[in-house]
């Protein structure tokens, strides 16, 4: 079914078994930030415990990791069992997450794609630690998540979905109903062009997406998580506060704090607003 994807995992497994870690200097807005190599990105297989036991997410070399991509077929040979592993893990359909990652990307050829990894057009937003890069889009030289593995871009595309309030009410429809996730996203605010729920719909009814939802529905091998409400709320960290004790206060934990928050440790500063999602 898919080419690729067996050379990606087995990849991962190979780098996520490498022995020593390496720094270095990682260029950020302000001052150049000294970091482990593995923990520049926050799609780290420590800090993504809700996905044990699915696959391996590759250790962050330093290396910026290159996929040339034929077509939009070969992307999507490429990439579907990624987009299923990430369904499994997080709930959103295969086929939203492969017909985004189609438009955003160019098919994976997009410029901006193919300097940054980022095959959703995420921007930095604020609290983004990983590197970046700047491209023009609805405004010049505006500010894009820049990752070493198309594998991170998934990741991050899964947990920026998850923990943004904002997002939360399309978890709250079939895993496999994409004709609703393409017009909640718009709803949400994920694009400002009008047509982009119909452009979804369009790719996935156009190259059969949807059997990459069904495969991970009726699929023996996992489950697929039920539809849950979730409370997505921010707290503000007050003097005496420590990432432990707002996780004991809020039944969370703290990897789950770290993740929601892109932290990639366990220092927080007065003032700084948290994110905090827990099951209904």
């Amino acid at each position: 079914m898919i080419r690729r994807i067996g050379y990606i995992l087995i990849a991962a497994l190979l780098l996520t078994s490498c022995g020593a870690k390496k720094r270095r200097t990682t260029h950020r807005k302000g001052a150049p930030v000294i970091s482990n190599s593995e923990n520049t990105n926050t799609n780290s297989r420590e800090d993504t415990k809700e996905d044990d036991g699915l696959y391996p997410m590759p250790e962050d070399t330093g290396r910026f990791e290159r996929f040339p991509i034929s077509d939009t077929q070969d992307y999507i040979e490429t990439f579907a069992e990624i987009a299923q592993y990430e369904m499994r893990a997080y709930g959103i359909p295969a086929s939203i997450t492969l017909a985004q990652g189609i438009l955003e990307s160019g098919s994976g050829r997009g410029e901006l794609t193919l300097k940054t990894n980022n095959h959703f057009g995420i921007k930095c937003h604020t609290g983004w630690q990983g590197e970046f890069d700047f491209h023009d889009d609805d405004a010049k030289g505006e500010c894009f998540r820049k990752y070493n593995h198309p594998m991170y871009s998934f990741r991050d595309h899964s947990v920026f979905l998850s923990t943004r309030s904002r997002y939360a009410f399309l978890f709250n429809y079939k895993r496999n109903d994409y004709k609703k996730w393409a017009h909640g996203l718009r709803q949400a605010g994920y694009a400002t062009d009008r047509k982009y729920p119909q452009k979804l719909i369009a790719l996935i009814e156009r190259y059969d997406l949807d059997k990459y939802d069904e495969e991970v529905v009726h699929s023996g091998l996992a489950t697929v998580r039920e539809p849950k409400n979730y409370e997505v709320f921010t707290h503000e960290v007050q003097k005496g506060d420590t990432l432990y004790g707002i996780s004991k206060r809020y039944d969370i934990s703290v990897e789950e704090l770290r993740r929601l928050n892109n932290l990639n440790d366990n220092i927080i500063s007065i003032g700084q607003t948290l994110n905090i999602r827990r099951a209904q």
